[in-house]
């Protein structure tokens, strides 16, 4: 087995079309970030892989409901106006934010090596999540942030071979890494561009 970038599928590999990110794809894409949460190690972060997990699930359900509307997530989120609820709309919203967070931290933390994951994660959630919080959110997240593993040992725990053979070199985990990242932020700019543009974002 490969080490983990190799494990899950990469948001480089989600297609973009002119219709839009394909859904099914950004939705196993995004699965793949629970398990760099599990890396991450600390139960401080529960509330943040619970809420990325259950709006995984709201997304994904709409999907499965609604295949042929919600080819792409542009799709599923215009077919699902003028529902009274709105579910997965809010899901995908919310599931953005969360994996806004998770990219500008990791994105902090790659163009610096010398950034602990502390100071990376906690500069990502005041870019990115901290403005939609209320006291006791910022409080949990706070924890969260203090509870972040050395830099050294997260990066070792993603080159490391779970069938015990040698570690996949620095430069490759790096690499993989930052394609990873570079992809999910496109995605994550696109579909707060398309929210913002078309008020999806209202009335939550």
């Amino acid at each position: 087995m490969a080490p983990f970038l190799d494990t899950v599928k990469s948001f480089a590999d989600v297609p973009i079309t002119d219709a839009g990110v394909d859904t099914a794809a950004f939705l196993d894409a995004s699965t793949g970030v629970l398990g760099l949460f599990d890396i991450l190690g600390s139960t401080a972060f529960a509330p943040v892989t619970s809420d990325i997990k259950g709006n995984i699930s709201k997304v994904r359900a709409r999907y499965e409901a609604t295949p042929a509307q919600s080819a792409t997530l542009e799709e599923l989120v215009k077919n699902e106006q003028g529902e009274k609820k709105r579910t997965a709309t809010e899901g995908l919203m919310w599931l953005l934010r969360g994996l806004a967070f998770t990219c500008a931290a990791l994105l902090t933390a790659q163009a610096d090596n010398k950034v602990e994951l502390s100071t990376a994660f906690t500069r990502g959630y005041e870019q990115t999540l901290k403005k939609f919080h209320g006291i006791l959110v910022k409080g949990i997240f706070t924890v969260a942030m203090k509870a972040c593993p050395y830099r050294k040992d997260f990066y070792a725990k993603l080159a490391a071979d779970p069938t015990g053979g040698p570690p996949a070199p620095e430069s490759k985990v790096s690499e993989e890494l930052d394609k990873w990242l570079a992809a999910l932020d496109l995605i994550v700019k696109r579909m707060e561009a398309f929210y913002e543009k078309n008020g999806y974002n209202k009335g939550f």
